[in-house]
């Protein structure tokens, strides 16, 4: 698709006309009154997530379909999705007498097809990713003589997202220091800091992005567009893989910065949402409240006023218990290590009583696993709430200082996601064996794809999974490999073509799990 370069002053006029309000609404800009307290400044919460499809994408979506001829809204429109933008095309649509198919990966949850679906949409199922999903909206597109509505890639789709800023800044007429912007493909950011630019330049807008999807941050440093091999899923909101060539050139001369933030600092920024509000928020509309907290966490600010846009809440239920658990590392209350004492009578009571003697008083103790494996040391894998930020480092040094060998795994994700779920596992009979976190599509087959391109001879001899409620399951398998099958093993993974991260080296293995 070719699209016309467009000058700011051209968006800006786009923003000012754009055809929004008939399916969109003036969403509310709320003072995050807690989470102020706690930064020492002011921080102005844009509930997006408020729109009838609990989504931004409403809005350029609507613009986009606005703007199409009668004889282009007779035919028809066609969009690839998994998401909020589908919702946002099938409501659309419904309003404006159109028919709408919508194309979605045959991953997709159940529970975004059906609302789709109870707007008009005609769901149509196909490949197992959003790219093989687009590829066939295109071919089909040209079939059947529909019109596509890109997610973000579209002059009418920014400018309907840019009314966003136009509402910010009729509704906070103060002093205003940045407004943080989650970006996926950059349609929201692109629309927003065309009309921060043209009316109110001296405010900052900064884009957030998640630290295993950062497609935008990496295409600006690299002066062109990057694609990305893979992307993580958790914020699948923001998740792609390749931005547009508009939302790049616009974001390459607007955007002032980006900030890159993780997974447990989103859970966190979820539930500090939570608190203010009492809603729960997609984990890509929690990205701008989590950049907040390390943007003042960093620079040290004081008295500044910030607007995060809360961008989107179609938040799987299921995945609250992941959230719910990752809160707490997020925003480092609790601090994990795996200490090593001596194996012999009254060093569990000596271990206890440093625990109580720390610095700035007694934690107290979260988690707490044992296993007796070896004759002279015992390893113990613990969790301990902490008193703010930056704790564990501290608390590690001072086990050290009282003679217990101290590994500070606050930080692994390893760690957080499985061993505190199977500590005690060694087996002597586990030799050659390689450790592997695996990402697999939640749908029928995806195991059984795994299992049937596995070697005979390769054995599978640790197995760990838990449904985190997300589209895709976090898999810890250990396989013994002999050293001679490198080669074929390294085929396997590229030929499986799961997202995959080896942990053989991992220290934390070594201690609670490997012979």
């Amino acid at each position: 698709m070719t699209i016309k370069t467009l000058k700011p002053a051209d968006y800006l006029k786009k923003i000012l006309t754009a055809r929004v309000y008939d399916v969109a609404s003036e969403t509310a800009l709320e003072n995050a009154k807690a989470l102020s307290r706690r930064l020492h400044n002011s921080v102005l919460l844009k509930r997006e997530d408020q729109q009838p499809v609990h989504s931004f994408k409403l809005r350029g979506a609507y613009n986009k379909m606005a703007h199409l001829s009668p004889e282009q809204l007779k035919n028809g429109v066609i969009c690839a999705s998994a998401g909020n933008h589908a919702q946002g095309v099938a409501l659309s649509a419904q309003r404006l007498g159109a028919r709408a198919v919508i194309v979605m990966p045959t991953t997709t949850p159940q529970v975004k097809i059906d609302a789709v679906r109870s707007f008009g949409g005609e769901v149509v199922l196909h490949g197992d990713s959003y790219s093989d999903a687009y590829t066939f909206a295109v071919a089909l597109e040209k079939k059947e003589g529909l019109t596509f509505v890109h997610p973000f890639d579209d002059p009418d789709v920014i400018a309907g997202q840019g009314t966003i800023a136009m509402e910010i800044l009729r509704q906070h007429q103060g002093p205003l220091d940045a407004v943080f912007v989650a970006v996926g493909g950059g349609g929201l950011i692109s629309g927003v800091a065309n009309y921060i630019k043209a009316v109110r330049p001296e405010i900052k807008v900064i884009g957030v992005q998640m630290n295993d999807s950062n497609a935008m941050g990496q295409s600006i440093a690299a002066k062109k567009r990057v694609t990305l091999t893979d992307v993580g899923l958790f914020s699948d909101g923001t998740a792609v893989k390749l931005v547009g060539e508009e939302t790049f050139r616009i974001a390459r001369q607007l955007v002032d910065e980006f900030v890159i933030v993780d997974t447990d600092a989103v859970c966190a920024a979820i539930k500090d949402v939570f608190v203010d509000t009492r809603s729960i928020v997609e984990p890509a509309g929690a990205l701008a409240v989590a950049a907040i907290k390390q943007y003042v966490a960093q620079r040290k600010t004081r008295g500044e006023t910030y607007v995060a846009i809360l961008c989107g809440a179609n938040m799987n239920f299921d995945r609250l218990r992941f959230v719910a658990e990752r809160a707490e590392v997020g925003e480092e209350r609790e601090a994990l290590f795996a200490v090593t004492i001596p194996e012999e009578r009254g060093s569990f009571k000596r271990f206890c009583l440093a625990i109580d003697n720390l610095p700035g008083g007694p934690r107290n103790v979260t988690e707490f696993n044992y296993r007796i494996s070896e004759a002279n040391c015992a390893h113990v894998f613990v969790g301990l709430t902490t008193q703010g930020p930056g704790e564990s480092g501290k608390i590690a040094a001072n086990f050290s200082k009282h003679g217990f060998g101290t590994l500070d795994l606050t930080h692994d994700e390893l760690a957080k996601e499985h061993i505190r779920h199977m500590v005690g596992g060694h087996s002597k009979l586990a030799q050659n064996e390689r450790l592997l976190r695996f990402e697999f599509p939640e749908r029928p087959g995806a195991l059984l794809k795994f299992l049937s391109l596995l070697r005979p001879g390769w054995n599978i001899s640790l197995f760990h999974y838990r449904n985190q409620g997300a589209d895709y399951g976090r898999i810890l398998v250990g396989l013994q490999v002999p050293q001679a099958d490198d080669k074929a093993f390294a085929k396997f993974l590229a030929t499986l073509g799961y997202p995959c991260v080896e942990e053989t080296a991992n220290p934390v293995y070594r201690i609670f799990l490997q012979s």
